[in-house]
């Protein structure tokens, strides 16, 4: 029966994954004022999902205190654990990001007196609501007083409707921009008025949007990208001399500006980040105080997250990186999720303590690679199937698996350190070389140990096996936008595109753009959701690879075969016929999954939603050009079918198509993430629900409209009532905002929580 019980919960969140709740804070999608800030910040409203008279159920053991986070409000302990279990707020982190309006010892003081048998869901409730203020209301709107309203890349933007769309992205820079808010930040120590879980920022910083109302570590990067493009150096400068704070007080860059992040980084991209503003502002003097802390970065990853790896294949040795969090406590930010994950009911033999600990350190050490979470992490990738995430996620490996994507990244570090350094006056050429010298060594154990030469793809490597996994990922494109091309590679054009024939069947067979991995498990970090990260990153290897191996156009299949079969032999790790379906719009059914038939989106020269093709255009170019127009086809529509219009260019849609879409008063989203098989909807899973801003998701849209402008065509939007009258598309419809349905689901699935906690 609680098994039961825990499987329809889990159907149920995903159900409304991605519905933003009434209870919920959310940043308002309104038409931007290109000027100023339209932002507002609101909170949460408690609901708890049992009456208040309701005594609290029985809780576990507290776990261990954690010295990095030593807050008794907000991190490990029976505060906190008590307000979880409680589900005061459908969301964990709501909690976490409130500042109390009482001084830390007033705060314990009062919950301390609650008598622990006999407490009630109204006596949290009284709590929260007298000694705790408003999530986020450290931070603070801000005008953008020299926003240009026309920066230069719109005119490489020929299509005059994908131009004010650009325009309209372009100024949602002004709901995104956040400061400190000096007046109600808390004073440290214990004698403050209050405590709150916010570091304080001393410059201007753009947020990603919804629940992630901070500065965080590798969005950033993407930010940053369509910073540029918007002409609004001063805040990238802004935001780069934020991350030096942190190095010069902290000693790394945390996940996020919360305590609760400080033990755990995320992809490492902050010179990627001043390489990026140098070439677009020339402004070196940076330099002087970047490098100093870059060095700092790069020994914290050296001596926090590194490990020597002796390879099985040429018994070469290797100092390489990875993901791995000392945690041994539930998230604060994912309480209750990590709780109900170490101590689910549905277990036939419990986990031991020290099991829980070793999975709350996996649990963290996923969150570090900012793919939380994926089956690419997991010893057990297909373990509780799609809809039971559980079972996969206490089978996580992250500390044991040598990701392609990290060593890429650092690989890339190093060699554009060296060139800040030459770029620097009066630094020591001796510093450069050894950059030079550790990215050459990078480069050997990443060719080494990721590259499958008969596969012609990256795969992570797995210390516990002492062998390359076999899960095909969108990782497997890092190594190529970070400039490692393969000798195999380089020799033939035919392997050249072997490496990026994945990519071509995605677009030939799917509605959408390419997906984390091709295995449907429930983790957002899976199919089918794609994100904008990597539609940047594979936009950018295929811009790598020398124009000798791009000449040819792409190939196409024998006779009555798919594009699937261009793929070498066992690349994706999945047969034809186990690949996710493709929903057909109007019908009841998928496209077929094997033959010719299953390119659904295949036309003359190019795709549906792929631009229009030229004449010699090279494969590479060509699958540049697709990908850039189907992203494009994905935000733009989503944006549209949620309430987003242009006047005199692309008019509102009816009350009718809004209604299904839950977005009468909508006025369109940008998603962080999208459906690989649904241009019109945004993607699902994952442990909250989808969020609308979104910086990262505008970062990648103006970098591909100022890079890609002039091949862009405006797409064609699926029709949202032939969707409503299909019952195939039930599922993705649910990927659209739906606040009315979405609150009252989360608010069942809490009542299927609580049954769980009580046994």
């Amino acid at each position: 029966m609680v098994a039961a019980i825990l499987g329809a919960l889990i159907a149920l969140l995903e159900v409304v994954s991605a519905a933003p709740q009434a209870a919920v804070t959310t940043v308002t999608s309104t038409s931007p004022d290109l000027s100023a800030s339209t932002a507002s910040v609101s909170t949460a409203v408690a609901s708890p999902s049992a009456p208040l008279s309701a005594t609290l159920p029985s809780q576990v053991a507290l776990p261990s205190r954690q010295s990095w986070c030593p807050s008794e409000i907000f991190c490990a302990g029976s505060l906190l654990q008590t307000v979880n279990v409680a589900q005061v707020y459908s969301d964990s982190k709501t909690f976490v990001d409130k500042p109390t309006v009482k001084s830390s010892q007033q705060v314990l003081s009062d919950f301390n007196a609650f008598n622990g048998s006999s407490v009630t869901e109204g006596d949290i409730v009284n709590f929260v609501d007298n000694d705790f203020g408003g999530e986020g209301l450290e931070l603070e709107a801000l005008t953008l007083s020299n926003f240009n309203a026309n920066p230069a890349f719109l005119q490489n933007v020929s299509d005059p409707l994908l131009r004010a769309w650009s325009q309209t992205v372009h100024g949602y820079w002004t709901q995104l921009i956040r400061g400190t808010n000096q007046s109600v930040v808390c004073a440290e120590g214990p004698g403050g008025q209050c405590e709150s879980s916010f570091i304080p920022l001393n410059h201007t910083f753009v947020i990603p949007g919804g629940r992630f109302r901070e500065q965080y570590y590798w969005d950033s990067f993407w930010i940053v990208q369509g910073l540029i493009q918007s002409e609004l150096y001063d805040i990238v400068n802004s935001t780069l001399q934020n991350f030096m704070d942190e190095l010069d007080s902290i000693g790394f860059i945390p996940n996020g500006g919360r305590i609760y992040y400080l033990n755990r980084s995320q992809p490492p991209l902050f010179i990627h980040m001043i390489s990026s503003y140098i070439a677009a502002t020339n402004d070196v003097s940076i330099l002087d105080r970047a490098l100093p802390l870059a060095e700092r970065e790069l020994q914290w990853w050296l001596n926090n997250r590194s490990v020597n790896i002796t390879s099985p294949y040429t018994q070469q040795s290797y100092t390489m990186y990875r993901y791995a969090v000392t945690n041994s406590a539930p998230r604060p930010e994912s309480y209750l999720t990590d709780y109900l994950t170490a101590n689910d009911p549905t277990l036939t033999t419990p986990l031991t303590e020290s099991e829980k600990d070793d999975l709350y350190s996996e649990l963290a050490s996923g969150a570090e690679t900012g793919w939380d979470y994926s089956s690419r992490w997991t010893a057990q990738p297909g373990l509780g199937g799609s809809n039971n995430t559980n079972p996969m996620l206490r089978s996580l490996n992250v500390k044991n698996t040598i990701p392609i994507c990290l060593n890429s990244i650092l690989y890339k570090t190093h060699l554009l350190l060296a060139d800040l350094y030459t770029s620097s006056n009066g630094t020591s050429k001796s510093l450069a070389d050894s950059h030079h010298t550790a990215a050459s060594s990078l480069r050997a154990g990443i060719l080494d140990l990721f590259w499958d030469p008969s596969k012609l793809a990256f795969y992570d490597f797995n210390l516990t096996s002492s062998s390359r996994n076999s899960l095909f990922s969108a990782a497997t494109f890092y190594p190529l936008w970070s400039g490692i091309v393969p000798d195999e590679v380089l020799a033939d054009q035919s392997k050249a595109f072997g490496v990026f024939s994945a990519l071509n069947m995605v677009l030939n067979r799917y509605n959408g753009t390419f997906p984390v991995t091709f295995l449907e498990t429930g983790l957002q970090w899976d199919a089918p959701n794609a994100w904008p990260p990597h539609q940047y990153i594979a936009l950018e290897a295929l811009g790598n690879l020398p124009s000798n191996l791009t000449s040819n156009s792409i190939p196409t299949p024998s006779s009555g075969k798919s594009t699937y079969d261009l793929i070498p032999s066992g690349q994706l790790g999945v047969d034809e016929s186990d690949l996710p379906g493709q929903p057909i719009i109007g019908t009841s059914g998928n496209a077929t999954k094997t033959g010719s038939q299953a390119d659904i989106n295949t036309l003359s020269g190019t795709i549906v939603n792929g631009g229009n093709s030229t004449d010699r255009e090279g494969w590479a170019a060509a699958l540049q050009r697709e990908l850039a127009n189907r992203y494009f086809a994905g935000a733009l529509c989503s944006w549209h079918a949620t309430g987003g219009s242009i006047p005199g260019l692309l008019p509102r849609l009816s009350d009718q198509e809004l209604n299904y879409t839950q977005s009468i008063n909508n006025t369109g989203n940008m998603f962080e993430k999208f459906s690989n098989n649904n241009i019109d909807s945004a993607g699902s899973g994952g442990e909250y629900t989808v969020q609308a801003g979104f910086g990262w998701t505008n970062g990648v849209a103006l970098w591909i409209a100022s890079n890609y402008g002039k091949v862009l065509v405006a797409p064609q939007c699926p029709s949202i009532l032939e969707e409503e009258t299909s019952t195939s598309s039930a599922k993705s419809a649910t990927s659209m905002v739906r606040p009315s349905s979405g609150a009252a689901t989360i608010a069942l699935a809490a009542l299927v929580i609580r049954a769980l906690l009580q046994g």
